[in-house]
């Protein structure tokens, strides 16, 4: 270590002014081992800069060069990773950490020894050292080994020891210094002279400070005699302030006794003060005027002004009952008077108030009762806004009584909600009653709030049944069927019970356009009316029984709980009354599921918009699931009806009912659901109807005797199609796709197959001539086989000549006519498409002829011009 020391000192610090203190083998922590030193170094000219340097040795390892350095005043934490035990790591904080391991733990605590020295000596910002025993860095570095002599400084130990010892000279002395010299010339060229000289004028300074000393002892003695008569005077004056202190003794007792007595006088004054401040306390919080005793003992509870003086009164009373008593207040008689006092004041008043309001409830309902026969004829609930209006005049009492005497409050609850619950049940079966007889079509009869039907025959049956259907409107198809539907009562009726079947057989009915609009503003008037009424009693609730405002969170929750019971109570008739209702729309026309379920989404948006912890909301989002379930229903029945279809085998089958029927029930539904709340759920009912429409069509083109299949196929799905386009229905776009390429596919596979008729022996000529060649003979060797000869080919071409071909031709449009239905209108379509198909089948014919038959001259007997001549005629003569 001793020699590389020596070389670095010599070859890269030296050159640079530079003293090297102390130094470390290093190398990167979590690297392969590139060794390298690190140095410690000090200038060697002023001001002194302090370096912490890496050195390492060259690519050829013949010599050291300088690699970094870094200022010490930059250096901010050096760690030592642990003080305890011996670690070789430590970690300098510059303007990144550089991670290191030393060759030795003594190396390293040697290192961070002599930077610890450096940072105290030139830094004013002191390095901060982590992990480092304090006992390392209390002692000096251990001395290393001396550079050689012939070095002008030395880098050993003792170059660390003279950071101790040296001490620099401040500005006055290094003046000084430079004076002397000035003066001798010989100082630098002749040391011994120069100290000698020095050392004769010392002595002559310290003789010279001997003589001042020993001419100054005369004033001394005259300072002394001096002294002696400033105490002398000091005595004299504190004789004379022991006197007056003796006098003003006196004073002092005198002003001790009047402090003690103005000390009792004030403590009087205090008492009575705070005596005073607690009687007019007690007078304040404690005394109740006679007015308003009398309102709480006689006040008219019934009159806007005697329930405004009760209200002022009761809560006068409450806060005399609140007020907080000051200890030793409960003692006093006065207090326990006043306190019996407001006791039998509020016990009499909230008798009183209990027995008003129980009676407010009775004649309130009497007089609301008597006006329900108004409202029988008419689809609408009686409004209560009268009653409530007069009860929230006693909200203030009520919540004085809750906040007294909750017995009495939680018993005048009861009794409310024991009362609404019999007039509501009375009011909301009485409107349900309208609104069914309405919907079935029921006649009215009788008077107030009952609701009578007169017994009828079957004629009479038999005439509303018309009516419901529409007089004009007739049922064919023998898929449509009417269910009978028994109406509560003594009345009944038939009705329709819907189907994707029968709206394809009435479309034309009065049906769909008349009863189902009316049963959709039925329906809607129902919730209408229900909902406000909901809204207003909650809300009415909430205000008179003071449940709308709590401070915590826990009181929020427990007084929503208390008005959803409330309500649950008085209002548990709707939720059955609605599930009836609409159980009977959907026995009605289990179409009117659709309606019902937009309507009712709609009403429950809404109501959650407004509160959705809202028993209302609860309510008609339970209701919601019973319609959403009906509605699946109707689809599942939908689907299952069209599984069970039979087709004539007799006639041509035409467009199915049930394709027509998609079309209807699309049509509808588009209307019902513009811009509805759930339209997700007709999505997917959209996308089970046309799979099951899809899979029927194929089973019954399967099944069909009497039209091909390929027409069936053809037909309908082309109407599929169209119907599809026309509507354009976002979620059904892949199935138009597949609508659309099985129209073309089946349009395409009936006109091949239909024109093999024509031209049966040419078809069958030519596709054995292309047998031959995928069996390997070539084109022009085909006329070498006996079978296809040249003589065979016109053999049967001479079979068909454009006569012929004219009339078969026009045996194939008849056909065609047949097989396809009019209401679709696909004749010219296919007609149009078998022209091209013949046309590409006679050019292919050609084609083989002049591959297979080359130089043959063979050619077909009729030209494509006479085709297109065949053609258009055959379309115009039908």
């Amino acid at each position: 270590m001793t020699a590389i020391k020596h070389a670095l000192q010599r070859d890269i610090f030296t050159p640079n002014d530079e003293r090297l203190l102390s130094i470390v083998n290093v190398c990167k922590a979590g690297k392969k081992k590139k060794n390298c030193f690190l140095c410690a170094t000090v200038t060697t000219e002023r001001p002194v800069q302090v370096r912490v340097v890496k050195v390492k040795k060259s690519d050829k390892g013949d010599f050291y060069k300088r690699q970094m350095a870094w200022e010490l005043r930059d250096l901010a934490e050096v760690d030592a990773k642990d003080a305890s035990k011996e670690n070789p790591e430590f970690d300098l904080h510059f303007e990144k950490v550089y991670r290191w391991v030393a060759s030795s733990t003594a190396e390293k605590n040697s290192f961070i020894s002599c930077i610890w020295k450096l940072n105290q000596r030139y830094l004013r910002k002191k390095v901060e050292f982590v992990n480092v025993s304090s006992q390392l860095l209390e002692e000096l570095p251990k001395a290393e080994e001396s550079v050689p002599s012939g070095e002008n400084q030395s880098v050993a130990g003792g170059d660390e020891d003279a950071l101790d010892d040296y001490q620099e000279l401040n500005a006055r002395e290094e003046q000084d210094i430079e004076g002397m010299m000035e003066v001798c010339e010989y100082a630098i060229s002749n040391a011994e002279a120069f100290a000698e000289k020095l050392s004769r004028e010392l002595q002559v300074l310290d003789g010279a400070n001997i003589q001042s000393i020993m001419a100054s002892e005369k004033q001394v003695n005259i300072l002394m005699q001096l002294l002696d008569e400033a105490l002398s005077e000091v005595d004299t004056i504190e004789g004379k302030l022991s006197s007056y202190e003796e006098m003003l003794q006196s004073v002092k007792e005198q002003m001790d006794q009047i402090s003690q007595s103005n000390r009792l006088i004030q403590i009087s004054n205090t008492n009575n003060g705070k005596l005073l401040d607690e009687i007019q306390f007690l007078v304040n919080y404690m005394d109740l005027s006679k007015g308003h005793i009398r309102a709480l003992q006689d006040g008219d509870l019934s009159s806007p002004k005697g329930i405004e003086a009760c209200i002022n009164a009761s809560e006068a009373l409450l806060q005399c009952m609140n007020v907080a008593l000051r200890p030793g207040h409960e003692k006093l008689m006065a207090v326990k008077q006043q306190q019996h006092l407001f006791t039998e004041l509020r016990d009499t008043f909230a008798r009183r108030l209990t027995n008003h309001l129980n009676n407010v409830f009775v004649h309130q309902g009497h007089d609301q009762s008597s006006t329900l026969s108004q409202h029988t004829a008419e689809l609408t609930l009686p409004k209560h806004s009268p009653l409530h209006r007069d009860l929230l005049r006693y909200a203030k009492l009520m919540e004085w009584l809750k906040n007294t005497q909750r017995e009495k409050y939680d018993g005048l609850s009861r009794t409310y909600v024991d009362y609404m619950t019999r007039l509501y049940e009375r009011e909301i079966k009485d409107f349900f009653e309208v609104a069914k007889i309405k919907m079935a079509g029921t006649t009215k009869e009788g008077k107030g709030n009952k609701f009578a039907t007169l017994p009828r025959k079957e004629s009479a049956l038999k005439q509303e049944t018309e009516s419901l259907h529409g007089s004009s409107g007739k049922l064919t198809g023998s898929t449509s069927s009417l269910n009978k539907l028994a109406v509560q009562g003594s009345s009944s009726r038939r009705s329709q019970s819907s189907s994707l079947l029968d709206m394809g057989n009435m479309s034309a009915s009065d049906l769909d356009v008349a009863d189902r609009t009316k049963f959709d503003k039925i329906f809607e008037q129902v919730l209408s009316e229900l909902e406000p009424l909901c809204l207003a009693e909650q809300d009415f609730i909430s205000k008179f029984f003071k449940l709308q405002q709590h401070p915590t969170l826990a009181q929020v929750n427990y007084m929503k709980d208390m008005v959803r019971l409330m309500m649950n109570k008085i209002f548990q008739s709707i939720e059955t009354e609605l599930n009836s209702l609409i159980a009977l729309g959907d026995k009605i026309d289990s179409f009117h599921s659709l309606y019902m379920l937009v309507k009712m989404s709609h009403h429950v948006w809404t109501a959650q918009n407004v509160d959705p912890a809202s028993y209302l909301s609860t309510t008609l989002g339970n209701v919601l699931v019973t319609v959403k379930r009906n509605f699946d229903k109707c689809i599942s029945g939908q689907i299952r009806q069209m599984e069970e279809v039979k087709i004539s085998k007799k006639s041509k089958v035409g467009i199915l009912p049930f394709v027509t029927g998609f079309e209807e029930f699309a049509e509808l539904a588009e209307t019902i659901f513009r811009n509805a709340e759930r339209r997700g759920d007709l999505d997917k009912a959209y996308v089970k109807l046309i799979r099951a429409v899809f899979t029927n069509v194929e089973k019954v083109a399967n099944e069909s005797q009497k039209t091909p299949r390929d027409v069936v196929m053809m037909e309908n799905f082309h109407h599929i199609f169209s119907t599809q386009s026309r509507l354009k229905i976002s979620c059904l776009e892949t199935e138009r796709r597949e609508a659309k390429h099985k129209y073309t596919d089946h349009l395409q596979s009936y006109v091949i197959n239909s024109l093999g008729q024509p031209l049966e022996k040419l078809n069958h000529f030519f596709e054995g001539v292309e047998a031959r060649v995928a069996q390997g003979v070539r084109e022009e060797e085909v006329s070498y086989q006996l079978a296809f000869n040249k003589q065979e080919l016109r053999k049967v071409i001479k079979e068909y000549p454009g006569k012929e071909v004219k009339k078969g031709l026009d045996n194939l449009y008849k056909k065609v006519d047949k097989h396809l239905c009019e209401e679709e209108s696909l004749l010219q379509v296919v007609w149009h498409s078998m022209q091209d198909e013949f046309i590409r089948q006679y050019k292919h014919f050609e084609g083989l002829i002049g591959r297979c038959y080359p130089g043959s001259g063979i050619t077909m007997e009729f030209t494509i011009g006479d085709m297109l001549e065949y053609f258009s005629s055959i379309a115009q003569s039908h």
